[in-house]
């Protein structure tokens, strides 16, 4: 899970303080790095967030990706889906807030368009934890068909906020992080391009380091097109935003 800007907090499960913990545990406040988001039991997060809700069904002991979409499907089930979406939405934990993403994955038959636009305002959540939850349950529905993913998306490229600029970039890396991988881009990575040609040159590090690590991931498999892309960048839109994201994109190709 990405992280931006600088965050103070414990780095291992083991070192969260007991006062922060209780703090997080009681839905109070927000996460500040990964190992105090896994140091929380969710199903005791749900109860102080739900109160008469019962967190019996999250299995403790399941990866945490696995157990956002248990707790998300608790309170999906008990309130309905768009209150469950609402109130998760609504919340000062981002943990709850990121069960509102997979609560509202979750519905099922709906165009992909519409998931698309339910995660929206995950994906710009102020909250860097929120906006890796957003990506990674709407992830499966991308997968399922990546060239409508691709035409639906590509008007974010536009966007103002760079979170929604990266957040196009991030959910459709060809491997990604924590989640399976896109078959049909490691075999093709250049219908991508219609994601990251615009965004080449954006002023946003968070924007450059999805561009460079989409890049990177399809160095992988296709690493002289990767390359060949680069060079061409290189030629006609040389500058400092480009030339990091050409350093970072091809540093898996370094001898």
């Amino acid at each position: 899970m990405t992280t931006t800007g600088t965050i103070r907090g414990a780095t291992r499960i083991a070192d969260v303080p007991p006062a922060v913990l209780a703090d997080l545990q009681a839905g109070r406040t927000a996460t500040r790095t990964l190992a105090e988001t896994l140091a929380v039991d969710f199903a005791g997060l749900l109860e102080a967030a739900f109160p008469g809700l019962s967190g019996a069904g999250i299995d403790c002991t399941a990866g945490v990706t696995r157990r956002m979409a248990q707790a998300a499907a608790v309170v999906r089930q008990e309130l309905g889906a768009a209150e469950a979406v609402a109130a998760c939405v609504a919340h000062r934990s981002d943990i709850v807030r990121g069960w509102a993403a997979y609560a509202a994955c979750a519905d099922p038959g709906i165009p992909l368009a519409a998931r698309i636009e339910q995660v929206r305002p995950l994906a710009d959540d102020p909250h860097f934890a929120v906006r890796e939850w957003a990506w990674l349950a709407l992830r499966p529905h991308v997968a399922a068909d990546v060239p409508q993913a691709f035409a639906l998306l590509r008007p974010w490229t536009a966007e103002a906020a760079p979170n929604l600029r990266r957040f196009a970039v991030e959910i459709t890396r060809p491997r990604g992080v924590w989640c399976s991988h896109l078959p049909s881009l490691k075999a093709d990575p250049a219908p991508g391009l219609v994601l990251l040609e615009p965004l080449r040159a954006d002023p946003s590090r968070y924007v450059q380091d999805s561009v460079a690590n989409w890049l990177n991931d399809a160095s992988k498999t296709h690493g002289p097109w990767v390359e060949a892309l680069c060079d061409r960048w290189r030629a006609e839109t040389l500058g400092p935003h480009t030339v990091y994201i050409i350093r970072r994109a091809c540093r898996s190709l370094r001898p």
